[in-house]
């Protein structure tokens, strides 16, 4: 069965620092077990990296209820649409488009099946990973007006940033196997 061990494992020796970094942030306290292991599970969906998908989504599910699981696919999926949406809009030369109303359905922010802030965090988790200024700002001032601190949602960062370097460590190291074509 996987597992984040599993994962850790399963990461070549050059990601030596992600496995640390992925040991280290499972045992971080600044976050409640749900915030903590829904950071893990939609940043791991955001990835899209299924290694690193089933070995979270099986280490999270000891953590998670199932209504938590689901938010966190939700805050994934919901994110994938959002930050395309708004990191093209804030990217774009024509600044029209900011004053234009997005007309994309958004209601599982508003009601996403877990506690709000929950839901927030990991919305931020996964803008980090997808790189949405305008989303990043947005849910960490939700965040801030809840009462998180600067610790709390940096530990949010810190997952984002661990668990995208061990997607990407795990997919660079298939070109260990087969060398990689020199140009003639």
């Amino acid at each position: 069965m996987a597992s984040l061990e599993s994962l850790r494992e399963s990461l070549p020796e050059y990601a030596k620092d992600i496995k640390l970094n992925l040991s280290t942030l499972a045992g971080e306290e600044t976050l409640s077990a749900q915030q903590l292991w829904g950071s893990f599970l939609s940043c791991a969906l955001a990835t899209r990296q299924q290694n690193v998908i089933e070995a979270i989504s099986a280490e999270a599910s000891a953590h998670l209820s199932p209504e938590a699981q689901n938010a966190a696919f939700a805050a994934a999926s919901i994110m994938a649409m959002n930050n395309v949406y708004y990191r093209s809009v804030h990217l774009m030369t024509n600044k029209e488009y900011q004053s234009l109303p997005a007309k994309l359905r958004m209601n599982v922010i508003g009601n996403p099946g877990v506690d709000k802030i929950d839901f927030e965090l990991w919305s931020f988790a996964v803008s980090a990973i997808s790189g949405c200024g305008m989303c990043l700002d947005a849910h960490e001032a939700q965040l801030q007006k809840a009462g998180m601190s600067t610790a709390q949602i940096q530990c949010a960062l810190r997952i984002a940033a661990a668990v995208n370097a061990a997607a990407t460590a795990i997919e660079s190291a298939k070109y260990l196997q087969a060398p990689i074509a020199q140009a003639a």
